[in-house]
């Protein structure tokens, strides 16, 4: 799928980028800051871990199952009345979420946040596609990876201040209240910035419902018993009955387009290299990358018995780094093409290495715990050498057209990847742990684990390079 030559665009770009940054610095800060919450949620609502659960794994679901869909319905009806909707349902479930009586509530409102924020998702990835070429569409991905960064640090701090600020029953309700006022602020901006894009009147478009609702399907199989870690042995029948209709969707989607008409995805778009490389590199590396930090702040927590603040602050050089790194990467990636991923992969490799190392030095020779900050700020400066770069590389070769799609295609495989990532390696440490394995030696094994998987997406990523040389100008 070649992209289309750049046309005249008066949009005004810049203000058009923030606006769609600041619902998706809204949405990453409320997935990064209910981690903190999770006690004082648990102990104000008088809840047990099932329903503590189900704040996020009901969040998670309703984000993943929309991605696509919602990706083509702005590609087919126009994305600025799609994206609307998103922060509107957004802002709401925040709202409802503030003034939760019970856990079940709470839920609820969580769920209402998760589509929300898989409606607008794609959007903003679509709208990047759509209004951005080139060098410029390289620096818009950057900030959308410096936009990740500063919201996955900025969460879990901020969550911790307000809980120690205002307590724990008044501290966690005003992290949902907070995003009250931006989700408005967005509303406004949305609304005068980003171009009305309505199809026109007459013309209606296929949304291809059979193709939605089997993947929809497909996609609650394949995640549900990943993210349902207590609800025991059945629930794993769904994951087979989830990759059945998943095979069931591509065949209802290439029927329906022989038919005539316009599949949700067109599957073609898994024959472009490119595309489909850049998805296993980013769905390969998510299974282990985002458990860095899960694991990281139980060792800390459970072992070293620091608090929950000391766990998230250690972080932040790293998002800091990976804030800046986004910017550089940004700036040179179309020059060095997946040269940068490679580059980026390697650092993160030498990160988990020396991580590993410096814990053991913390076990056996009392070295501070601070001092995991260092290594763990390679791993930030290798996150934004990886993800925004792959995100510019993998949808530069899809025509823009199917911004909203692709887009949701790329993120689809950053969920699915991470929710498996964080089911199993956690669980690898606690099974390890539970059976009378030091923490020490537990860390070693989930560290060597994200290792291997950080090398494979480096593997995939030499691959395409292969092909990236064979097939453009990157030399």
């Amino acid at each position: 799928m070649s992209e289309p030559a750049a046309t005249p665009d008066p949009v005004r770009r810049k203000p058009l980028l923030a606006v769609l940054l600041i619902p998706l610095f809204m949405a990453l800060v409320a997935v990064s800051v209910i981690n903190v919450a999770l006690p004082a949620i648990g102990e104000g609502l008088a809840t047990d871990s099932i329903g503590l659960q189900w704040v996020l794994s009901g969040y998670a679901l309703a984000f993943g199952v929309l991605l696509v869909p919602a990706g083509r319905l702005g590609d087919a009806t126009g994305r600025r009345r799609v994206l609307l909707v998103g922060v509107a349902l957004f802002t709401l479930g925040s709202l409802l979420a503030g003034f939760a009586p019970d856990v079940g509530f709470l839920n609820v409102a969580r769920i209402l946040q998760g589509l929300g924020s898989g409606l607008l998702n794609p959007q903003t990835v679509g709208l990047i596609q759509q209004h951005f070429r080139g060098q410029d569409r390289a620096r818009a991905f950057a900030l959308f990876g410096t936009t990740v960064a500063v919201a996955t640090a900025l969460g879990p701090v901020l969550g911790g201040l307000l809980i120690q600020m205002l307590g724990p029953e008044l501290g966690w309700r005003w992290m949902f209240f907070i995003n009250v006022p931006v989700g408005l602020v967005a509303l406004i901006g949305i609304t005068r910035f980003v171009p009305d894009d309505r199809q026109q009147r007459g013309k209606r478009a296929d949304l291809d419902p059979v193709g939605t609702a089997l993947l929809t399907v497909a996609i609650l199989g394949v995640m549900l018993p990943f993210l349902e870690r207590g609800a025991g042995a059945m629930v794993w029948f769904a994951l087979p009955v989830g990759l059945l209709v998943m095979g069931l969707w591509w065949a209802w989607e290439d029927r329906y387009k022989t038919a005539g008409h316009t599949p949700m995805v067109d599957t073609a778009i898994f024959t472009n290299r490119a595309f489909r490389n850049g998805i296993v590199i980013v769905s390969v590396y998510f299974l282990g990358a985002t458990s860095i930090w899960i694991i990281v702040a139980l060792y800390m927590q459970i072992h070293l018995k620091h608090t929950a603040f000391e766990a998230s602050v250690i972080g932040v050089p790293s998002s800091v780094a990976a804030a800046f790194a986004s910017q550089i990467a940004g700036r040179y990636v179309l020059r060095f093409g997946r040269r940068m991923v490679i580059a980026g992969f390697a650092v993160a490799f030498a990160g988990l290495a020396l991580t590993t190392l410096t814990a053991m030095g913390v076990e056996k020779a009392g070295l501070s715990f601070w001092l995991l900050a260092a290594p763990l700020t390679l791993i930030g400066v290798s996150q934004g050498m990886t993800i925004s770069p792959n995100q510019t590389l993998t949808l530069n070769s899809v025509d823009p057209r199917y911004g909203g799609v692709a887009g949701g295609i790329l993120q689809l495989g950053q969920r699915v990847g991470a929710a498996i990532g964080t089911a199993l390696i956690p669980g690898i440490v606690f099974g390890l742990t539970e059976g009378g394995y030091p923490w020490g030696d537990a860390f070693t094994v989930a560290m060597s684990i994200i290792m291997a998987l950080t090398v494979a997406a480096l593997g995939v990523s030499v691959i395409d390079r292969r092909r990236e040389r064979s097939t453009t100008g990157y030399e």
